[in-house]
């Protein structure tokens, strides 16, 4: 109840810093999908390529976060801005699932529809558009979903560079040892979460081929 009374009486700056986290958030997995799509794509039709590319997401993934905020400090432009720096790094980590699952979307999907498209006179793009991409579009799904959801927690660390959002009030609780407002951020961040896990999941369940 203390926690609920504490968020009551400070409901405008726990907005406030809800709204930043979504903004965060937001950025950055629209960014990770521009990037992480098209490159399963292309790895899913030159496999040759799956390897590094891959591999250079997986060693992203391995950097502590806050380790990879202080490497992107010195930045030009980047540095100047936290928000921004926080944007990069949260994209940098969401590529991972949206390049895997975009590459497994589309090397799953039955070679022998792709051939009977081929058959029909579709050049290899059409195939991507209308066979390929619209099939392996559940699985693209729940790459986005789990790249939201990791996005969501890590962007409350990037509190500490003074990029705002939930872990606000998460860094100011652990100086304080405050556990009411600690709480005071990572439970708006755990709903947060729960939702994007569950409104992408449905969007995902809605979307697969039957």
């Amino acid at each position: 109840m203390n926690v609920v009374r504490f968020i009551l009486d400070n409901d405008t700056q726990v907005l406030e810093t809800t709204l930043e986290h979504l903004w965060l958030v937001g950025w950055s997995t629209v960014l990770a999908m521009l990037i992480g799509i098209p490159l399963g794509i292309l790895i899913s039709h030159r496999p040759r390529l799956s390897s590094p590319v891959l591999g250079s997401a997986n060693i992203i993934q391995t950097i502590p976060s806050l380790a990879l905020f202080g490497f992107l400090l010195p930045v030009p432009w980047l540095g100047a801005r936290s928000d921004r720096l926080a944007i990069l790094a949260l994209t940098l980590y969401a590529l991972l699932p949206i390049i895997r699952n975009t590459y497994t979307g589309i090397r799953g999907v039955d070679p022998a529809v792709v051939e009977a498209g081929r058959g029909m006179g579709m050049t290899e793009s059409q195939v991507l558009w209308q066979v390929e991409l619209p099939l392996a579009t559940s699985m693209i799904l729940s790459g986005v979903r789990v790249a939201l959801v990791i996005s969501v927690g890590l962007a409350t660390i990037a509190a500490a560079i003074g990029a705002g959002g939930l872990g606000t009030f998460i860094f100011r609780g652990l100086s304080m040892v405050d556990n009411r407002v600690i709480l005071a951020g990572a439970i708006p961040a755990a709903i947060l979460a729960l939702l994007a896990d569950f409104g992408v999941g449905w969007l995902e369940g809605r979307l697969r081929p039957r």
